[in-house]
């Protein structure tokens, strides 16, 4: 009876003897260990499992490793920790001394970047900048061949290789800050237009800085990134090229004051490339004042040119963007603020009234018409009227005006037979802002074939009626009134304009801290005042409208 027992025992203390030869420990590898199962042989054996077969079946599968967070091999690898050198450039960019000279906005774009990266550094590593952090390096030390100075951008040495996280930290942000920078200048940031000149009525297109963070860093080239940025206007692109040829024969030649002006003036006009909208339009006019040339532009090639007359530097023609909105024919006047109280107050003062029934004037007040005869002029604010010129041979605007919506109240019109004259000059200034053209009627023609298919029939006959009319556009055409003194066609020829209203000299000012070789802009061309009006001796004559309104008072 004692035999069977003896067989288990036998068993039990064979199996005990084949764990322990096992060289698995589970005190090596934590709290619990779970083996793999062996599978049983083909034909099933009687004989019990020796410590050395047990061993053998167990080294294709070793036991797997621990977890990374207890042996970690680098930081960066865990979503939920940062990597050192960034946990160190959030730190610093809350320091006082560090922002200090950074532009705000800049600042709280790097702030947001960082704070929602999880990898390492953007541009730079323990060795130093990486390859496209020397590509960014690279780019932004050429910044004057675009137009810019490279000095304005405060970037880490290329070469240098950071002492301690610290350093690699504050590199890092440095060639941020450079980047945000170098995007604001080169799309029109480094002035703010106005404060060169009120006529400037312009915002520039400036990119969000956390836009660009965003978009340079997953740009496999971050040096045509920043190219990118620039303006892709024909006309920016061949001042550019005109620039690097100037500069090239700068350095081949000796330097001379004329070589330096004529590059500095190449670049002022670059800068005001920046100003404008990136997407001028797909058809659209341009006016540049100091060529007094109007031109209506489609696919990017002129299908028009006309010349024009532009206001004087006392009444100067703002430079803006606006959309066409009304094509008016035989228009009325209605007598600017200006005129009304430079050339039209002082007659009516001496109860002179006779010029406003032969230049069929009508005098409105509130909208309901006044008798001029019994209003004390004296006493009242001509301001409050309105004086408004019946369409007809003498009308101020002549057959035709172009409206397009702005707070200058500046538009383009015909003008009388007296001043056609005026076009065949080579300066002309002459008027209070507004922009009139040589053949208006032409331009009408084109403008609006362009706009909705108008016949050239069917506008002769708008012109010929001699009814005052207006005509609504239908599409987006924008007007842009410019001011470029410097100009380069396809085959890189260089042409310069009079500064009209010293706006070179202005800018030169802020991006040069001097304005020597830009002359003074040209005095205003005084003419014969008109009888019975009176403009203080203090203010040169303009040629203006208050000029032309001599032949109300014949």
């Amino acid at each position: 009876m004692l035999r069977p027992y003896l067989i288990a025992g036998l068993l039990c203390a064979a199996q005990a003897l084949a764990y322990a030869a096992m060289p698995v420990c589970a005190e090596d590898h934590g709290p619990s260990v779970t083996l793999p199962v062996v599978p049983e042989p083909a034909a099933p054996s009687a004989t019990p499992t020796t410590p050395d077969t047990a061993v053998h079946a167990i080294e294709p599968a070793p036991v797997a490793e621990p977890p990374a967070a207890e042996t970690p091999a680098e930081p960066a690898s865990s979503p939920s920790t940062p990597h050192p050198v960034v946990k160190l450039i959030k730190t610093k960019l809350a320091d006082a001394d560090m922002r200090k000279d950074a532009n705000e906005k800049d600042l709280t774009a790097i702030e947001a970047f960082y704070a929602a990266r999880t990898d390492g550094p953007l541009w730079t590593t323990e060795m130093g900048f990486s390859a496209k952090g020397q590509a960014v390096l690279s780019e932004i030390e050429q910044a004057d061949d675009w137009g810019l100075d490279k000095t304005a951008f405060k970037v880490p040495q290329a070469g240098a290789l950071p002492t301690s996280p610290d350093a690699q930290a504050l590199a890092e942000i440095k060639l941020d800050l450079a980047i945000l920078k170098y995007a604001r200048f080169a799309r029109g940031g480094r002035f703010v237009p106005i404060d060169i000149s009120e006529l400037f009525d312009q915002e520039p297109p400036l990119r969000d800085p956390k836009t660009v963070l965003t978009e340079i860093a997953v740009a496999d080239a971050p040096d045509i990134y920043l190219q990118s940025l620039h303006p892709k206007h024909e006309g920016f692109a061949r001042l550019r090229q005109a620039l690097l040829e100037a500069r090239g024969k700068d350095e081949e030649d000796a330097k001379t004051d004329a070589n330096e002006v004529a590059i500095k003036r190449i670049v002022l006009n670059m800068e005001r490339w920046r100003w404008l909208l990136e997407d001028l339009g797909e058809t659209y006019v341009w006016l540049n004042t100091p060529e007094y040339m109007l031109y209506m532009i489609k696919d990017g090639k002129p299908i028009y040119a006309d010349k024009t007359l532009v206001g004087t530097i006392s009444n100067a023609t703002p430079v803006f963007s606006a959309d066409m909105g009304t094509v008016v024919f035989n228009p009325e006047w209605i007598a600017p603020r200006s005129v009304l109280k430079e050339a039209l107050l002082p007659p009516l003062r001496k109860k002179n009234y006779n010029f406003l029934k032969k230049h069929r004037f009508l005098v409105s007040y509130g909208g309901k018409p006044v008798n001029a005869a019994k209003v004390k002029w004296n006493s009242v604010n001509i301001h409050n009227y309105t004086f408004i010129q019946k369409p007809g041979p003498g009308n101020r605007l002549g057959k035709i005006k172009f409206l397009y919506p702005n707070k200058h109240d500046v538009y383009m019109h015909d003008t009388l037979p007296v001043r056609k004259k005026v076009f065949q000059k080579s300066a002309r200034a002459i008027g209070y802002g507004c922009v009139r053209m040589e053949k208006p009627q032409q331009f009408a023609e084109l403008l609006l074939s362009e706009d909705q298919e108008l016949t050239k029939a069917k506008v002769k006959e708008l012109w010929d009626k001699s009814v005052n009319q207006a005509v609504t556009i239908k599409g987006t055409i924008p007007v842009h009134t410019t001011y470029f003194t410097t100009v380069a066609d396809g085959e890189g020829k260089v042409q310069t304009f009079t500064d009209l209203y010293g706006l070179d000299r202005k800018l030169a000012t802020a991006m040069y801290g001097d304005a020597t070789g830009f002359p003074l802009p040209p005095p205003e061309v005084k003419q014969r005042r008109a009888v019975g009006t009176s403009v203080s001796a203090s203010r040169p004559t303009s040629g203006g409208i208050a000029d032309s309104l001599g032949d109300f008072f014949d």
